[in-house]
């Protein structure tokens, strides 16, 4: 009998596609989740596809390398897309997409499939990872722009006609669309369509609204290490645990919130609501660390390439040689960035309060509005007059 592997999430979406891959294609279907820190419920996840047939179900634990491997070269690259988003779902895909290949020659199946709806950017971001590591040798099936299923209420339909468990949000209704991992959660849909409408407090997940955050300020201290966190508070932790550990630092404190409206890639405009607690914290730190250990040069450069590289992450193009390209460039100088930064969190703000560094970029004698000899003011007047000419040269 013929394999297809499925991204499963054991959520009414992918429950749906499992039913309907079994019913259109005749194949076993092999149910693959990848733990990336997503709000996980493993044994429904497991009686979810053992309901619909399932007989091959694959929990991979992939945190550490996700946040190792992926998340920490982004946050390296202080990759921001149009000026705002942080990346969290677009930097999922890569990896997802990849062992699911990985599974698939495994077990030779002939095709992969995953839940991304026809208007979305994951689409792209799982099948250019298909592509990348199957080529042509294994077939990508996209239910979303195969079936007759038009809309969320079709969806519903299906799932009662076929005895499919249908989720309820807070309120008792229908959910919205929700995608987490342990760098962020994203909400779409329903209400959040409209950009007028602001978005309802009960929808987030993981941060704690800034009215009804301490009135307190909380201090983190982060130690990075190569360019890497590698500790917080003094406590050296692996990658995943660090970020766990930021996250419920940042979220009790109201921090990482963002409501957006985003160009998708496939020409669309798109609103969402997204959380990014730890990963907010690790973005301000990085560039703190940076600001005390970087020259001039070196972090102008960083900030020339950054938006492409954030471009290149949204559209899906992790495993490009453009993005590797710009990674060495990004990594370069990162054996410079090591120190410890305190930051005081407070009502959804951050506060540089400290900068350690054994790094000598940073020059307090240079720097001093005291008398030294270490800084040759007589030079300025030159540096100024050769610029001066320049003006008219540009």
């Amino acid at each position: 009998m013929k394999k297809i592997v499925l991204a499963y999430s054991g959520g009414l979406d992918t429950s749906i596609i499992l039913r309907w891959l079994q019913e259109n294609y005749k194949a076993e279907v092999i149910a693959y989740t990848s733990d990336i820190g997503q709000e996980i419920d493993r044994k429904k996840i497991i009686m979810n596809a053992k309901r619909l047939g399932v007989k091959k179900i694959i929990i991979e634990d992939l945190k550490n390398i996700f946040v190792k491997d992926y998340v920490f070269p982004m946050i390296r690259a202080h990759a921001v897309y149009e000026g705002v988003y942080l990346l969290g779902t677009s930097i999922a895909r890569p990896l997802i997409a990849k062992r699911q290949i990985e599974v698939a020659k495994k077990f030779k199946a002939y095709a992969v499939s995953h839940g991304a709806t026809g208007k979305g950017n994951d689409q792209v971001r799982f099948e250019l990872g298909y592509a990348f590591f199957g080529g042509k040798k294994i077939k990508t099936i996209a239910p979303w722009r195969e079936w007759k299923l038009q809309s969320r209420a079709d969806l519903i339909k299906y799932a009662k006609k076929n005895n499919i468990p249908i989720p309820k949000d807070k309120k008792g209704a229908p959910p919205f669309s929700v995608d987490d991992n342990i760098f962020h959660t994203s909400t779409e849909g329903k209400v959040l369509e409209n950009p007028k409408n602001s978005a309802p407090e009960f929808i987030f997940q993981r941060t704690i609204s800034p009215e009804k955050a301490p009135n307190k300020k909380t201090k983190v201290r982060i130690t990075f290490k190569n360019s890497d966190p590698v500790a917080v508070n003094g406590k050296k932790l692996k990658p995943e645990k660090i970020l766990e550990k930021l996250n419920i630092l940042a979220g009790k404190n109201g921090i990482g919130r963002v409501d957006l409206v985003e160009n998708r890639f496939i020409g669309i405009k798109s609103r969402g609501v997204y959380e990014t607690p730890g990963g907010t914290l690790l973005y301000a730190a990085h560039r703190a660390i940076e600001s005390v250990t970087l020259d001039k040069k070196t972090a102008h450069e960083k900030e020339r390439v950054m938006p492409e590289y954030a471009e290149l992450v949204y559209n899906g193009y992790w495993f490009s040689k453009k993005r590797i390209k710009l990674q060495k460039i990004i990594d370069k100088n990162k054996s410079k960035v090591s120190g410890d930064i305190v930051l005081g969190l407070y009502k959804g703000n951050i506060t540089i309060l400290s900068r350690r560094t054994k790094n000598k970029a940073y020059s307090m004698k240079k720097v001093s509005f005291e008398e030294n000899k270490t800084f040759n003011k007589k030079k300025v007047e030159s540096f100024i007059n050769y610029h001066s000419k320049q003006l008219n040269k540009s």
